[in-house]
């Protein structure tokens, strides 16, 4: 490794530690609580050191960054014997543009924000019975992608009926704690509702609260990484 991801790996390893220890303090196994290392912005560099630091679960927000950081850690020039031995599981994290689904599917085990049957639909065309997660959209942003919690019967049926591997809901909650806590609590209910153990549902900002609410897997950047860089346009091939 050169200093530089070494470096990275130790840090990652230390802020990784952090984590732990703040899962347990909300009275939490952190062994039950599976981390995604969000790689937005940070590059595949990031994807190696998580999967140094001990963690497989990486996650993109947008298609074009993980399919470039999928590239140069299998094709181009960050080669790495444990990521080629497919050690790195890949989560698709932002919204859907069913586009770009062709270059996706070859590299994305699981698919975070299914939003309607219709995305259900098109991801089972491309990658039948990946592994997904109903989005919601518990804190009513206008705009954010996830389906009104009216919607997750439905849509979570719609997934199942396309031969998706439904493994529970997620969500982004509220930037307001006061809101947020009563927002991962309503999913946790509504994931119970459905027969479904998994809960996607916490970030860097707000992981504790979604920790202490039953979440079993929680999405970290920063917390792991440091300050986000300024975001680039990837090259994709």
């Amino acid at each position: 490794m050169s200093p530089a991801r070494d470096e990275l790996v130790a840090r990652v390893t230390r802020n990784l530690a952090v984590v732990r220890e703040r899962i347990a303090a909300t009275g939490r196994d952190p062994a039950g609580v599976r981390i995604v290392a969000v790689t937005k912005t940070f590059g595949p560099e990031a994807a190696v050191a998580a999967l140094a630091a001990g963690l497989c679960d990486v996650g993109e927000n947008y298609a074009d960054e993980l399919v470039a950081s999928y590239n140069a850690l299998h094709v181009d020039t960050l080669q790495d014997d444990a990521v080629h031995d497919g050690a790195l599981v890949w989560h698709f994290l932002g919204r859907l543009q069913r586009n770009k689904l062709a270059r996706l599917a070859p590299r994305v085990a699981v698919y975070q924000t299914v939003s309607s049957a219709g995305e259900a639909d098109a991801i089972a065309s491309r990658a039948p019975g990946a592994r997904c997660y109903v989005q919601v959209d518990v804190a009513g942003v206008p705009g954010r992608n996830g389906c009104r919690p009216d919607e997750v019967h439905a849509v979570a049926s719609a997934a199942l009926d396309a031969g998706l591997e439904l493994e529970g809901l997620m969500c982004v909650a509220s930037n307001d704690p006061s809101l947020a806590d009563a927002q991962f609590a309503a999913l946790r209910r509504a994931a119970d509702d459905e027969g479904l153990t998994g809960c996607s549902m916490g970030m860097s900002g707000d992981f504790e609260a979604a920790c202490a609410r039953g979440a079993t897997m929680i999405r970290l950047g920063t917390a792991l990484f440091g300050p986000r860089p300024s975001r680039a346009s990837p090259v994709v091939a």
